[in-house]
């Protein structure tokens, strides 16, 4: 069972959501929580939770700073945007605070489904107009630097998994928490990508893994 949590301050929008996310079978709802302060405390009691559906203007915590907080902490957890919103500016920091997706909230319930699993899948689920505006904003910026090209280390799922929680400076601990498996299997997980990457610490395994573009 998928475990899904809404972050949405106005009550009729997040039980119109709440039922649209609960015609699938496949989806639990965990939590709902009326801003980016209290899914966090939720999260720090029970962060088994899957994808977070994130309203973006909130009081005390909006859902651009949330993502950002939760992103670092347990970057396990898929989160998509829904706001009424579809201006750049919004969009850029809704991708830069770590979100994986942004939806309308207008989205019908097929579509909010599909883009649950898309973001469980690691792709980045948004609404038509969204895409448009995201292709409008990359054709718009000049790159740096070449693009690098892609290196295929054969990492599994859970290693990628386990370097992405290192490369937010997450201890062992956590992320054995994080993900829940033991300490013992986070250190055979780092091991194997050590040995994978051809390199001996931390830093070198996020570098070349950046570099390589898998993170």
């Amino acid at each position: 069972m998928i475990q899904i949590a809404i972050v949405e301050d106005i009550t009729r929008i997040a039980e119109a959501l709440k039922a649209k996310i609960l015609l699938s079978p496949d989806f639990k709802l965990k939590f709902i929580a009326p801003n980016g302060a209290e899914i966090i405390k939720l999260l720090e009691r029970d962060h088994n939770v899957d994808v977070i559906i994130m309203d973006i203007n909130m009081p005390e915590m909006n859902g651009i700073e949330a993502t950002n907080l939760i992103s670092q902490r347990w970057p396990q957890i898929k989160i998509v945007m829904s706001s009424v919103f579809d201006d750049e500016q919004n969009l850029f920091d809704a991708m830069l605070s770590g979100a994986c997706g942004y939806l309308l909230k207008d989205e019908v319930p097929q579509k909010i489904h599909r883009s649950i699993f898309e973001a469980l899948e690691g792709g980045m689920p948004m609404s038509a107009m969204i895409a448009k505006k995201a292709l409008q904003l990359i054709r718009k910026s000049s790159p740096s630097q070449n693009v690098q090209d892609q290196f295929d280390y054969h990492l599994t799922e859970r290693e990628i998994q386990v370097l992405e929680q290192l490369s937010k400076g997450l201890s062992y601990e956590q992320i054995a928490d994080n993900l829940f498996i033991s300490y013992g299997t986070v250190r055979k997980h780092v091991e194997n990508i050590y040995r994978k990457l051809e390199v001996n610490n931390r830093t070198g395994a996020i570098d070349k893994a950046q570099k390589g573009g898998i993170l």
